[in-house]
């Protein structure tokens, strides 16, 4: 390989990783447009918020279900890469397991209303709860496993258990002010001690 090829190779490596940088922004950016605002948000709002023109979006993402699928890939994926880092990172497993369950509260708040536009393409949306629950039970699991082998937590209950009661205590949350999952979520966590 000659200085020209490996020099053209580093290039397009660079031109892809700021591609994918860019993409994850666009996507953070819609992301917490769909927090505050809906789903629904105008496309203008999001292309503001990550520092992008119209055009980006929609080269990236041509329909708004295409961009609703993605934001929720990469928010699986986020809640997924946290958990070994949550793991390695806390003082203790539970701590671990409770800072990860807040993320997944996070997620699932956005969830739900991104599940909402879903869910007219019953075949596709079973297909992202399928994914979800692959990357996402594994790791609540490790967590959990973790915590009850450092006699933290109760070993009566499944990490699917603790997910599916997390979920139906986020169920609606994001459109009720009164409401305040996380806070609910907290009291199961908790009973989730010793």
């Amino acid at each position: 390989m000659s200085d020209d090829d490996a020099a053209v190779g580093g290039a397009v490596q660079s031109k892809r990783a700021d591609a994918r940088r860019n993409k994850e922004t666009l996507l953070d950016a819609a992301a917490k447009v769909f927090v505050a605002s809906g789903v629904d948000a105008p496309v203008r709002d999001i292309a503001r918020e990550a520092g992008v023109g119209l055009g980006t979006i929609y080269r990236h993402f041509p329909t708004r279900a295409d961009l609703v699928i993605a934001v929720y890939r990469h928010q699986v994926e986020a809640c997924a890469e946290a958990g070994p880092a949550l793991l390695a990172s806390s003082a203790t497993p539970y701590a671990a397991l409770r800072e990860w369950i807040n993320l997944f509260v996070d997620f699932l708040v956005t969830k739900h209303g991104l599940a909402a536009v879903l869910r007219s393409d019953t075949a596709g949306f079973e297909a992202l709860h399928t994914y979800f629950l692959d990357r996402l039970l594994p790791v609540c699991a490790e967590l959990f496993d973790a915590a009850i082998a450092a006699g933290e937590v109760r070993s009566d209950l499944t990490a699917y258990e603790i997910m599916r009661g997390v979920g139906n205590l986020c169920a609606g949350a994001e459109g009720d002010d009164r409401y305040d999952a996380l806070r609910l979520v907290d009291v199961l966590v908790a009973g989730l001690r010793r």
